[in-house]
């Protein structure tokens, strides 16, 4: 079953087109990559189809029911998680009082557990190793991604959108932030990955989509896409892919 359904999906900002008539179609149960070189319009198509924005044209269906242009927090509510390139933590809130904000306001606000334990129990599935009382603003950028990642979490979307998350880590960070996102995808949760790291990409997701200049050039299997000599040229450099 298709979880989402983006159809030509065009975002112009005046006379800027920054993702130009893209479509993508993800099933259940997939990680999904998306990628491409820096400005390409990776982001700016994910918060066309979050809710962040509406797109200028084109159509989206999440879970079976259109969703063009709602806004995020009703995306969210309905299933759709994110976290972001730079995180945005409440910076005077503690680490728990930041995820308690998704575990209150998010889709899960229904669920009978505390919004505390379940809190607590997000920072532990993602393997968050400071002081719940710890105030966001004296996180590192490893720990915030940890944070905004437990607070995406525990909205219990069905379907969730990490942009860049594996970004700046250590191989050995990396290697434990591709478990978990295959972990949460146990779970039952969907999962958009926006990285540039293709150790990632090609160790963990089922398909791969590559965009340039706001423009799908490629998309299939991590290995046929890393073999396109279009995504080569653009992309990846003639000689070897880079971080694998």
């Amino acid at each position: 079953m298709l979880i989402l359904d983006a159809k030509d999906i065009t975002k112009r900002f005046g006379g800027l087109t920054a993702v130009n008539h893209v479509s993508m179609q993800i099933e259940e149960g997939q990680i999904y990559g998306l990628i491409g070189p820096n400005g390409a319009g990776k982001t700016t198509f994910l918060n066309s189809i979050a809710g962040a924005f509406p797109p200028t044209s084109g159509t989206v269906h999440f879970a079976g029911k259109e969703t063009t242009g709602a806004s995020a927090d009703v995306m969210c509510r309905k299933g759709l998680a994110r976290t972001f390139q730079i995180p945005r933590p409440f910076p005077k809130l503690t680490v728990l009082e930041n995820v308690k904000v998704g575990a209150i306001f998010g889709s899960a606000a229904h669920v009978a557990a505390p919004a505390e334990k379940r809190s607590l129990d997000a920072l532990k599935f993602v393997e968050f190793n400071q002081p719940v009382d710890t105030p966001a603003e004296r996180l590192n950028a490893v720990q915030l991604k940890r944070l905004d990642l437990a607070r995406a979490f525990v909205c219990q979307p069905t379907l969730l959108l990490l942009d860049e998350l594996a970004s700046g880590l250590t191989p050995g960070e990396l290697e434990s932030i591709m478990d978990l996102i295959k972990r949460i995808r146990d779970t039952g949760v969907t999962i958009i990955a926006v990285e540039h790291i293709m150790r990632l990409i090609k160790g963990i997701c089922d398909e791969v989509m590559v965009i340039q200049y706001g423009t799908t050039i490629a998309e299939g299997t991590p290995d046929d896409v890393l073999q396109n000599p279009k995504v080569i040229e653009a992309y990846l450099g003639k000689e070897e892919l880079p971080h694998a």
